[in-house]
């Protein structure tokens, strides 16, 4: 008698079966990898089945030196006010976390009691990755924001005129790019981080250093291993919804009006000897630039793709058209001397003339605070949210009149879109 199990015949079945099967999977592994691969060429394929997302809240914006980073701070600071979320300000009466020192968890106001509680960190620091990860969560998203090194010199030589020994001793940016050495010295290091590859140096490394290439290959996987994403502030508007993108983010989160820009009568021209000496004498900050720059195009092309990038950016400039119509009486950023509310006055420095806003007159109250918070100066909302998160400690003092006394009105939203 036969025991039980399979007969010869139940057998072949079996095969048969199990090679149809195993060809289904096969080819659905195929299927699955060669999709994979299309979404890099096309953006359509992902739009088929777009995988939900949740708005990432825990966020650590390394704040770099003149590249638009101010305007960022203020999308970050109202961010954080919509949520409720706590964020990591200097301490006492600081505006900065220990800047130009390598920063440090007790730079923070609160974090002997808060600790690895704090949701935004965004003020200018200059980065040491294993204090700053003592403040923020485990699931943080590490972003930051360059500039090309030729407009970003020429910016940083008017803002800091005053107070870089190698700018002040020059007659203007060209004067100092024919000799930068004769003006740069040494003895002076702290002092003139803003003249030479400033952006290298907020990410926490030598400004100095020999630019060799094993050093730098070494320092840019550094920065790519410590950061999710690096925006261009020459793409600003591409930078804002790559950023939604990447942080799962409304589109009224990243709208913008443009901060701590200058008056054009201020900018002083290159000369093409001059940009190219930028390119030498900045070449640690001109080789992370260019680094970056090709990651954060090829980041757009594989995630979001050209065609969908180009409409949102009309989407977010519409937007921002509307929101500037609603709120602005000019329509445009003013000359400091014609800022009507000094509350609103954007802190000045050097040669430059800081642009700010004026409201318009007949708002309602909860549109002009929206409005408000979509133009108060970086000085001005660090202050405020200081006295908000810690009101037994003593407000920062800005100089100038409060804007808002009362610090119980939070989360506005942005007007709805007619």
């Amino acid at each position: 008698m036969k025991s039980p199990g399979c007969t010869p015949r139940h057998g072949r079945y079996l095969i048969i079966f199990s090679l149809c099967l195993g060809l289904t999977c096969l080819s659905g592994y195929f299927h699955v990898k060669n999709k994979n691969y299309r979404i890099s060429k096309s953006h359509e394929e992902l739009l088929i089945l777009p995988t939900p997302c949740h708005a990432k809240t825990n966020v650590m914006f390394l704040k770099t030196h003149k590249t638009a980073s101010s305007t960022v701070l203020n999308i970050m600071f109202r961010f954080a006010e919509r949520y409720n979320l706590t964020v990591a300000l200097p301490a006492a009466q600081l505006f900065h976390l220990g800047y130009p020192k390598t920063f440090v968890a007790h730079f923070v106001e609160g974090f002997e009691t808060i600790g690895q509680n704090y949701n935004i960190m965004c003020n200018h620091l200059r980065f040491n990755p294993l204090e700053v990860k003592r403040v923020m969560a485990a699931n943080t998203f590490y972003f930051s924001i360059l500039r090309n090194p030729i407009p970003l010199l020429e910016s940083s030589y008017i803002y800091y005129k005053n107070n870089v020994p190698a700018f002040r001793s020059s007659k203007n940016v060209n004067e100092f790019l024919a000799s930068p050495t004769k003006y740069y010295h040494p003895a002076d290091y702290r002092e003139n981080i803003y003249a030479r590859n400033i952006m290298w140096f907020d990410f926490g490394y030598d400004n100095n250093a020999e630019d060799d290439k094993n050093y730098t290959q070494a320092v840019l996987e550094e920065i790519e291993q410590n950061f999710h994403l690096i925006l261009i502030a020459d793409y600003f508007d591409e930078s804002m919804i790559l950023l939604k993108h990447a942080l799962c983010w409304d589109l009224d989160d990243v709208i913008y009006f443009k901060l701590n820009s200058r008056s054009q009568d201020t900018v002083q021209t290159l000369t093409p000897e001059s940009e190219e000496q930028i390119k030498a004498w900045c070449s640690l900050d001109w080789k992370l630039y260019l680094h970056f720059n090709q990651s954060f195009w090829r980041r757009i092309e594989e995630t979001i793709g050209l065609e969908v990038l180009e409409k949102e950016v009309d989407h977010l400039r519409s937007r921002q058209k509307e929101l500037m119509e609603t709120c602005l009486s000019e329509q445009e950023a003013v000359r400091k001397d014609d800022i009507r509310n000094k509350a609103l006055l954007p802190f000045q420095s050097g040669a430059a003339n800081i642009l700010g806003y004026n409201l318009k007159q007949d708002l309602d109250n909860r549109t002009l605070r929206t409005c408000q918070k979509m133009v108060i100066p970086e000085l001005q909302y660090t202050s405020y949210l200081y006295a908000v998160q810690h009101p037994h400690k003593k407000r920062k003092d800005v100089g100038l009149p409060l804007l808002w006394t009362n610090l119980q009105e939070r989360n506005v939203q942005l007007p709805v879109s007619n």
